[in-house]
C-alpha cells in the first residue's frame, strides 16, 4: 500500500468534507513524500506511540491529511528497531537491514525518496564450510540439498496433519531424526538453525508447524540500503512533531478521548495509536486503562516475540572471499554462529557481519561483548585459519534485552493463531489504535508489514474521525 500524498484539505468548506477528503485521498497515489499540509484549525489530535517505521508511516500520513499529530518516543533516537551504527567507518545495520522483494514493496519507493542505493544480496552466493572448517564438496553439498528438500517436504506434510506441533516435532519426527546417523543429525540442526529459526528467529521447539511461514513476499529478491536503513526512517520522519525521552507507562482510554500518562506530563488526543513492539507489550511495559479486552490480550500472549542478534566485526582486511555474500558453517554446537554475511561489497569496507538466532542468540547476549567476540573469531579461525587478525573493533545486538523492544520482531508461536494478528490489530471504540510489524498478518516480522501497518492504522484514524463527525451531523 503505497504511503499518503498530500491532499488538498485546505479548500474543503467543511470539516466534514475535510475528513471526507482525507479519507479519500490520504493513503493513495500521489506524492507520498512531498510537503505536509498544515494540521486544521480543529482537526483531530492524535498521539503515537513509538518512532519506529509503523509509527513515522501513521504520523506521516495523519500529518499530510491535516491532522494534529504528536509522537511520543522512549528512547533519545528515532526509528525503533531500525538503528543504523557508523562508528566502525561504514552504515551498519544493527536492527532491519534488507528490503525483502523489491518490487512493489513500498520500501523500495521510499528508499528511492530517500536517494538511497540498494545493494542486491543472494542465498545462492553462499560457501558452505563443514564443522570441520573445509567447504563442503559436490557430494556433500548435493546430500545438505537433499536434506533440505526433505525437511520441506515433512514440514508441509505437518502443516496438513490433525493437530499443530512445533517445527522442531514435526522435523524430527518426520525424518526419523533419532534413526539418523551423527553427521546426518548435525547437517538436520543446522538446516533447521539456519533456514527457519535465522527466517523467524523463534526456537523451532516453540514455532508453529501450521503456521511459521504464513506470510506473503513480494518478487524481486532482497537488497540492503548502502547508506543505512535509518535514511528511509529520517525520510518518513521530517517535519514530524516527535518527543524523545518520553516514555509512554498508561495509557487512558476510558473517556471520550484518550491520554497517554509519562514521566513528565499527561498528554491528551481525540485518538490514540499504539505502535511499541509485541515484546513490550508481552512484558506488561505498557498499562492500559480500562485492561485490553480479553482476545486481544490472548493475542500478545499466544504470539511469539524472537531474538535475531547480529556482530559486526571490522577487520583490516579481507581473509575471506567477498565475492560470496554468504558464508556458513555446520557447527558442532548447535545453532552457534552458522550464518555470516560478507559486507566487503556493499560498504567497500573489511566487514563480517555474524548471526545468531532464537535460544543461542538469548543465550549469546548474556556474555560481555569481549566473550561474543572471542567465540565468534573461534569460529572465523575454524574457518579461515589460526592466523587470522583480530577485528580491529565490533558492533554487537542484544535485542531480547532491550527494554523498548524485548525481542526482534514477531513469530507464529506453537499455539498461535494468524488472526490473532488481526485481533492485535483491531481497533478500539474509535480512539485506541494499533500498529506494528506484529499486527501484521501477512508481512509480520518485516519492516515493509511494520509500514503498512501504520498507513493501515491511519486510514482507520481517519474512518473513525469521519464516523464521529457523520453522527454528529446527523445528530
Amino acid at each position: 500500500m503505497p504511503l499518503p500524498s498530500c491532499a488538498d484539505p485546505l479548500r474543503m468548506p467543511t470539516r466534514r468534507h475535510w475528513l471526507q477528503a482525507a479519507l479519500g485521498l490520504g493513503l493513495c497515489g500521489g506524492g507520498a513524500f512531498s510537503a505536509m499540509a498544515a494540521p486544521q484549525p480543529h482537526a483531530p489530535r492524535v498521539l503515537v506511540i513509538g518512532a519506529g517505521i509503523a509509527c513515522l508511516a501513521a504520523a506521516r500520513a495523519l500529518v499530510q491529511a491535516g491532522y494534529t499529530v504528536t509522537v511520543l518516543e522512549a528512547r533519545e533516537r528515532i526509528g525503533g528497531r531500525i538503528w543504523t551504527d557508523r562508528s566502525l567507518g561504514a552504515p551498519l545495520d544493527m536492527g532491519a537491514s534488507w528490503i525483502h522483494g523489491v518490487h512493489g514493496n513500498p520500501l523500495t519507493r521510499l528508499a528511492r525518496a530517500a536517494g538511497s542505493t540498494l545493494v542486491p544480496t543472494s542465498y545462492d552466493s553462499a560457501i558452505t564450510f563443514d564443522t570441520d572448517g573445509q567447504p563442503l564438496d559436490a557430494a556433500r553439498r548435493a546430500h545438505v540439498d537433499a536434506l533440505t528438500r526433505r525437511i520441506r517436504r515433512v514440514l508441509r506434510a505437518g502443516q496438513h496433519a490433525p493437530r499443530d506441533h512445533s517445527v522442531r516435532e514435526t522435523v524430527v519426527r518426520g525424518m526419523g531424526y533419532h534413526r539418523m546417523s551423527a553427521d546426518d543429525q548435525r547437517d538436520t540442526d543446522f538446516l533447521i538453525n539456519s533456514v527457519i529459526e535465522h527466517e523467524w528467529a523463534g526456537a523451532a521447539t516453540a514455532l508453529s508447524t501450521y503456521w511459521h511461514d504464513a506470510s506473503r513476499e513480494f518478487g524481486g529478491g532482497d537488497a540492503l540500503v548502502a547508506e543505512g536503513y535509518d535514511t528511509l526512517t529520517h525520510e518518513l520522519a521530517a517535519g514530524l512533531d516527535i518527543r524523545l525521552g518520553q516514555a509512554v507507562e498508561r495509557i487512558d482510554w476510558a473517556g471520550p478521548g484518550v491520554s497517554a500518562h509519562t514521566a513528565q506530563a499527561r498528554h491528551d488526543a481525540d485518538h490514540l495509536v499504539v505502535t511499541v513492539p509485541l515484546g513490550v507489550l508481552k512484558a506488561g511495559g505498557l498499562h492500559f486503562n480500562p485492561t485490553l479486552p480479553p482476545d486481544k490480550r490472548r493475542a500478545i500472549a499466544r504470539l511469539g516475540m524472537g531474538a535475531y542478534d547480529k556482530c559486526y566485526l571490522r577487520f583490516a582486511w579481507n581473509f575471506w572471499n567477498p565475492g560470496y555474500d554468504w558464508q556458513e558453517h555446520i557447527p558442532a554446537t548447535y545453532g552457534l554462529w552458522t550464518e555470516w554475511l560478507s559486507l566487503s561489497r556493499p560498504t567497500g569496507q573489511p566487514v563480517l557481519l555474524g548471526f545468531n538466532a532464537a535460544d543461542m542468540a538469548l543465550a549469546m547476549a548474556a556474555r560481555s561483548d569481549v566473550g561474543i567476540v572471542a567465540s565468534a573469531m573461534q569460529t572465523l579461525r575454524t574457518l579461515f585459519g589460526a592466523g587470522i587478525p583480530d577485528p580491529l573493533g565490533w558492533a554487537i545486538t542484544r535485542w531480547g534485552a532491550d527494554p523498548w523492544a524485548r525481542g526482534s520482531y514477531s513469530f507464529n508461536a506453537l499455539g498461535s493463531h494468524p488472526g490473532q494478528r488481526g485481533d492485535l490489530a483491531r481497533p478500539l471504540d474509535g480512539r485506541l489504535f494499533f500498529a506494528g510489524e506484529a499486527t501484521s498478518r501477512h508481512h509480520f516480522a518485516t519492516a515493509h508489514g511494520a509500514l503498512l501497518s501504520g498507513t493501515q492504522a491511519a486510514r482507520e484514524v481517519m474512518q473513525a474521525a469521519l464516523a464521529h463527525v457523520t453522527g454528529k451531523i446527523a445528530a
